[in-house]
């Protein structure tokens, strides 16, 4: 049951934004807006955080994103690098080593540890984060969201501008919104256990396929083990995991349990596969689990939440503080929801060619595992796909720069990211001459630096002879040209795409 206005507001709140959800989503996402200037008040119902690591890798991408706020270090420090992954367990690894970004890898860490790092940046900007604080109903006017909240001392009410669900799977903002949640239901269940491991394989991320299911060991911080994958004999949906399952589908599939004890956790999962049908409703955005669930396969789940609130951010803070109209809301939409929906294929396949132990399948398997060893532009293919580096938003506009949309691709690590610490955008300009003064004047008036870049001799083919580049706070492309620096034509166009950006940057 939605609430209603009858009563006033036991806690009122001058908070712009209110977030559902101090998940790993929800934590950048305050990072983001408190960056920006805009007051976040974060709600998670839990009391404190979870123990338990439901994501362990941090893809190229989303290392990208953080590195665009100067936030990577931590994360590199306490991470491991893995210079290939899987795609549906599939025998041939996926290699990321050669991907054209400053970080080629996979970097192994526990969300726990995800977690930890994005609460203190947030809140070191001054986001609030209550826990013990659980939305439970909502409803929105034309000027506010107003949320109900269960907390410690009692239930009250906070009002703001906007609301953003990043509370999960079972999100109450998405339902209280009446945001319809279309899908599949779970078909199969997968198994994870976190052990202690005797006899540890000496593979970093071991794989065990076999006609009795797949087997996927990781190693985790302080000498323990994930142990995950799927086994058709043990689908009880409602039955607790327990030790001697996990032991007895370990030595089935891959002949030996390891030496495993001493439980951490014991989980099931399903590969129900749900979308969102808007990422927006008035006042209300969803971002994360919320908007979108998977099959866990290729650990892409968390990666594709953090890049949804680097989407998000700044948009929103640019419309909360008056900067852009509420329509650019609309572009989260445009632009996220399809990626959502690569999503949902994708881990599809995965989950197919995990859970299918036919024949069939393992021919599929056969000719796939061929097609990533042999075939390079293939592998790279699935490599773009997992690691996030190839989506691009497409624009509208047939005649925009073939960069627009797509990553502002920054091979030495030192050039785009640094310009991007602030949270604003950027405007490239490439050569030596220097800027003109009627540029440099609409680019200040627009609060957008001017900075000399080097992308059009690094960058790629898809750079050369690019003279300038504006690129959006989230690292992508807002507008390129190839007009010479020395014609009226560079001037005018520049000023032209600069005119109408102080409303949105």
């Amino acid at each position: 049951m939605s609430l209603t206005r009858q009563a006033p507001p036991e806690r009122s709140s001058d908070h712009q934004v209110v977030i559902a959800g101090a998940g790993p989503v929800g934590l950048w996402l305050a990072h983001e807006l408190a960056l920006a200037g805009v007051s976040v008040l974060v709600l998670e119902r839990e009391e404190g955080r979870s123990p338990h690591s439901k994501a362990l890798g941090i893809q190229p991408r989303t290392i990208e994103v953080l590195a665009m706020r100067n936030r990577h270090h931590d994360a590199l420090a306490a991470g491991r690098p893995l210079p290939n992954w899987h795609f549906g367990m599939l025998e041939s690894r996926v290699d990321f080593s050669s991907l054209p970004t400053p970080f080629p890898f996979l970097l192994a860490q526990p969300q726990t540890v995800t977690e930890e790092l994005l609460e203190r940046y947030a809140t070191g900007l001054g986001a609030v984060v209550r826990r013990g604080h659980e939305v439970t109903s909502l409803v929105q006017d034309d000027s506010s969201v107003t949320v109900r909240v269960s907390g410690p001392d009692g239930a009250y009410e906070v009002s703001a501008p906007y609301v953003v669900g990043a509370d999960g799977a079972r999100s109450t903002v998405r339902r209280e919104a009446g945001i319809d949640f279309p899908g599949s239901e779970t078909s199969a269940y997968g198994f994870l256990g976190e052990v202690v491991l005797d006899n540890p394989p000496q593979t970093p991320g071991f794989a065990a396929l076999s006609e009795a299911g797949r087997l996927l060991v990781v190693p985790l911080p302080g000498g323990r083990f994930r142990v995950t994958g799927y086994d058709p004999a043990n689908q009880q949906r409602d039955v607790p995991m327990t030790l001697d399952e996990l032991r007895d589908a370990s030595l089935r599939i891959a002949g030996t349990d390891f030496g495993m004890r001493d439980p951490s956790w014991l989980s099931r999962f399903g590969n129900a596969t749900r979308l969102a049908a808007a990422y927006r409703k008035g006042s209300v955005l969803l971002a994360g689990d919320a908007a979108h669930i998977h099959w866990p396969a290729g650990g892409v789940g968390l990666n594709i939440g953090l890049q949804d609130a680097m989407n998000l951010g700044w948009k929103l803070a640019a419309v909360v503080q008056g900067r852009a109209d509420a329509e650019l809301l609309d572009t989260y939409h445009t632009e996220r929801h399809l990626v959502g929906v690569e999503l949902a294929e994708h881990t599809k396949a995965q989950g197919a060619l995990i859970s299918g132990l036919t024949p069939d399948v393992t021919a599929l398997r056969g000719l796939l595992n061929e097609a990533i060893a042999s075939e390079p532009a293939f592998a790279r293919m699935l490599a773009g796909k997992l690691s996030g580096l190839d989506t691009v938003y497409r624009p509208a506009d047939p005649d925009a720069h073939p960069l627009t949309g797509g990553r502002a691709h920054d091979p030495e690590g030192e050039g785009v990211f640094p310009l991007l610490y602030d949270g604003r955008a950027v405007l490239l300009t490439m050569g030596t001459e220097p800027v003109d003064s009627e540029v440099a004047e609409r680019a200040a008036a627009a609060g957008i630096s001017v900075h000399p870049s080097r992308l059009s001799e690094t960058g790629g083919p898809a750079w050369s002879g690019v003279t300038a580049a504006l690129i959006r706070p989230d690292g992508r492309v807002w507008w390129a040209t190839e007009q010479p620096w020395n014609g009226a034509e560079f001037a005018a166009e520049v000023s032209k795409e600069l005119d109408g950006l102080p409303a949105v940057f």
